[in-house]
């Protein structure tokens, strides 16, 4: 019988600076070798209940608690934060954030050099952890250059160099293209294969982490366990629906084709789920369905004409770029990591300048344009918001362009209000920024370019770390304002909003563009995915399944997704 790693016992937890608790009565037993993922809206207690497991409660965010927790049998509320960090290890959702040595390979060692390891022993056990996660060849190299994959695997090396028992994963696909995501989440399933460690994760991209086995699902919500379930029974129910947290898309399209989805049908993989009663519905479906007519596009608002850039003569970046977006457009813009994309986004906005080539903005060539004069028209939110983020308070962030620019303050709060209620922000609105969630952080970002009313608005990543609820404000606030003719480029890794909300997608790929093409026609061509990177979207394979034509099926799905909303 398999030991108990982790137990909650009616486990409550509230924060000294709030009125009620953050968790509420926790029932929950963890058990050794076990890979379990935590779901659940933002502000559902997620994060509260990962920093309990590995000792940032009660020793670096204080507060009451009632019930029992333990760790492997012990009451890990008397623990310090050094004997919890020899039992659990967390892999954070940014590794930038985690890194301490110079090279790879003095990262890897860092927790060794604490412990007092002789260098013989380190060199083996650095040597051994590296080769387990695929960085043995990278261990001279300085962490920063590394691809996010890369990255994550370092981390991961870092935690596991002295064998802890626990792996914590605080939503590792966050930062990840779609195809390094799908390789992160076999690396995990591999490393649970060949260690039988305790695997915890907490994240947004659900259809990403069931590419791999899953032994069960905790969902959250307002501070309290609402269900625990395996990845089966979970898709078969309407919980996922209820507490607003994305399905895979092939569960989405089999129902819009009426299918009812059953435990008994393993939906938790489509590649071994039962179809038989559903392919003549889908066929029905997709015979049947008129897709709306999308709009027309008016002028040129940005061009870039044979762009090129590089740090180096060396180290070019981008490779002759040429491309065209029109007033009123949303267009995403896609590839691996490294593959050019961010560096576009800020020879945009004048943070760099092209080696060669001219970009023009309403018909004037903006190479000779300042930041500042970029910025009255050109609005950035860059990926990482502790990038943008300059003053304490909430209000006072997003209120920081305005008071530049000198507008008055009563039109300052008025529009303050405003975007902090689209945002989702506006209960925040007093708050010191520290106290909040990488997610609202990211939130916050947003808000303080979007009360600029700029004319074209720049986004990396805007919904990274957001759960459903909340990726669907944002995301519908952002079309709401591309209808009433913003144009709109979205840096992304998310194959769901590039479908769902825009309908071009320029494609990167060591530096160049290698695809400009409706959205459904770059998910529906295998060689494009695979040249950038991105997944095959679950769509392709039902339709490949159902015996249609996958780009039709994928058009179809999308814009009837889109006209019904």
């Amino acid at each position: 019988m398999k030991k108990p790693m982790i137990e909650f016992e009616n486990f409550s937890f509230q924060y000294h600076v709030q009125s009620c608790p953050t968790l509420k009565h926790i029932q929950l037993t963890i058990y050794e070798g076990e890979k379990v993922l935590i779901v659940g809206p933002s502000g559902s207690g997620k994060s509260t209940l990962a920093h309990c497991i590995n000792g940032l409660i009660p020793h670096v965010y204080r507060g009451e608690t009632t019930g029992s927790f333990k760790i492997k049998g012990q009451n890990a509320l008397t623990q310090s934060i050094f004997e919890r960090s020899m039992v659990v290890g967390t892999v954070l959702q940014n590794p930038d954030d985690q890194f301490i040595g110079l090279t790879v390979g003095e990262d890897i060692a860092f927790k060794l050099e604490n412990l007092n390891v002789n260098k013989k022993q380190m060199e083996q056990m650095v040597q051994q952890v590296a080769e387990l996660v695929d960085v043995d060849t990278q261990l001279s190299a300085s962490p920063h250059e590394l691809s996010g994959g890369q990255k994550q695997r370092v981390t991961l090396a870092g935690v596991m160099v002295d064998d802890i028992d626990i792996l914590l994963f605080d939503e590792p696909l966050a930062s990840l293209d779609p195809a390094t995501g799908v390789k992160t989440m076999a690396l995990i399933e591999e490393i649970h294969q060949r260690t039988n460690k305790t695997i915890v994760m907490i994240e947004h991209r659900l259809e990403d982490v069931l590419s791999q086995k899953v032994d069960r699902i905790i969902v959250m919500n307002h501070g309290e366990i609402v269900g625990d379930l395996t990845p089966n029974q979970l898709l078969a129910s309407p919980l996922l629906q209820e507490v607003m947290i994305r399905e895979p898309l092939y569960i989405s399209a089999l129902k819009e084709a009426g299918c009812e989805i059953h435990e008994s049908m393993n939906p938790q993989s489509l590649s071994t789920m039962d179809l038989t009663g559903c392919i003549d519905r889908l066929k029905d479906w997709f015979e049947t369905t008129t897709a709306p007519i999308g709009r027309e596009h008016s002028d040129v608002i940005l061009s870039f004409n044979e762009v090129s850039f590089g740090y180096s003569p060396t180290h070019q970046v981008l490779n002759q770029v040429s491309f065209e977006i029109h007033r009123g457009e949303m267009v995403s813009l896609v590839g691996r990591n490294g593959a050019g994309k961010s560096t576009l986004s800020k020879l945009i906005s004048g943070f760099y300048q092209p080696s060669s080539g001219h970009i023009w903005f309403k018909g004037e060539d903006l190479t000779q344009a300042t930041i500042k004069e970029r910025a009255s028209k050109i609005g950035l939110v860059m990926q990482n918001p502790g990038q943008m983020i300059s003053k304490t308070m909430v209000f006072d962030e997003v209120a920081f362009g305005l008071v530049a620019r000198g507008v008055d303050q009563e039109e300052i709060k008025r529009r303050v209000y405003e975007t902090l209620k689209i945002c989702g922000l506006y209960p925040f609105r007093n708050w010191p920024i520290s106290a909040l969630s990488f997610g609202q952080k990211k939130r916050v970002s947003i808000a303080a370019i979007l009360v600029l009313n700029p004319d074209i608005l720049i986004l990396d990543e805007p919904t990274a770390g957001q759960d459903l609820k909340h990726y669907t404000e944002i995301m519908e606030f952002l079309k709401t304002l591309n209808e009433r003719g913003m144009t709109i480029l979205m840096i992304t890794h998310d194959m769901h909003l590039m479908l769902e909300y825009t309908t071009r997608a320029l494609v990167m790929a060591e530096g160049r563009l290698i695809g400009d093409a409706p959205t459904y026609q770059v998910m529906s061509d295998p060689a494009l995915i695979e040249a950038a990177h991105l997944k095959q979207t679950s769509l392709y394979e039902l339709a490949n399944a159902t015996g249609v034509d996958p780009e039709a099926f994928i058009y179809k799905f999308i814009t009837h997704e889109k006209g019904g909303r």
